[in-house]
């Protein structure tokens, strides 16, 4: 019953994800489903995997590290706030940072990279709604973290992050997601040696419908897959 119903949450996902992408000219292929995961038991995560799911997304180090060996077949992102004393545990195991917004942090990237003798990939994350609820970096800091990081070794920034406005609002949500594919595309007409704007991740359950109109090509969805959970699993 529970795996029936997660394989049909997904194929809906999916289907609205092709709708928004031809509806932005684009095609379903060029979007990245990352399911979010928190607060998802392991066998729950193992049916949506089995159901086609491909990128799964953790928000807490303590849960990746925790399911990271019992869900096979997929590729693991870190999707959560990280703070710097825990790089060490998930550097290994995620193939994707999606939150990295200061250069301290980038730093601890760096050192735990290079002691696992690995290359860590991330993303910016930038508030672009300017809400003081919400991590991540102003616009105007994402060029010198580039700039800053064509310094180190072990980091390659792959593109941009963002979490939308909490607002049932379209418009305030789309002009922040359009905000971004500015800012992406700015970014991505220039060369730098560790920085390349491949991935724009943005939109959760309630809004990648607009991200993907808007541009992105990494969605994070969790309770249109999942279904709610406890503890505040919405995303």
């Amino acid at each position: 019953m529970l795996q029936a119903e997660i394989q049909r949450n997904l194929e809906r996902v999916q289907m609205h994800i092709e709708k928004a992408a031809v509806r932005a000219g684009r095609k379903k292929e060029d979007i990245i489903l990352l399911g979010a995961t928190k607060t998802v038991e392991p066998e729950r995560i193992r049916y949506a995997v089995d159901a086609g799911l491909r990128y799964i997304g953790e928000n807490r180090v303590q849960e990746l590290v925790d399911k990271f060996g019992q869900v096979q077949n997929a590729q693991w992102h870190f999707i959560g706030h990280l703070q710097t004393n825990k790089v060490k545990y998930i550097i290994d195991k995620a193939a994707l940072i999606h939150a990295a917004d200061s250069a301290r942090l980038m730093d601890e990237i760096s050192r735990q990279a290079e002691k696992h003798g690995i290359c860590a990939h991330v993303l910016l994350e930038v508030n672009a709604s300017g809400e003081e609820s919400k991590f991540g970096m102003d616009f105007d800091a994402v060029l010198p973290i580039i700039e800053e990081n064509e310094g180190r070794t072990g980091v390659e920034i792959d593109g941009l992050m963002t979490i939308g406005p909490h607002t049932t609002e379209e418009t305030a949500v789309r002009q922040a997601f359009a905000k971004m594919r500015t800012l992406f595309d700015r970014i991505g007409a220039q060369t730098f040696r560790h920085c390349r704007m491949q991935y724009l991740s943005m939109g959760m359950s309630g809004d990648y419908g607009i991200a993907i109109e808007e541009g992105a090509n990494i969605v994070r969805i969790g309770s249109a897959i999942f279904g709610y959970r406890k503890n505040g699993g919405k995303q």
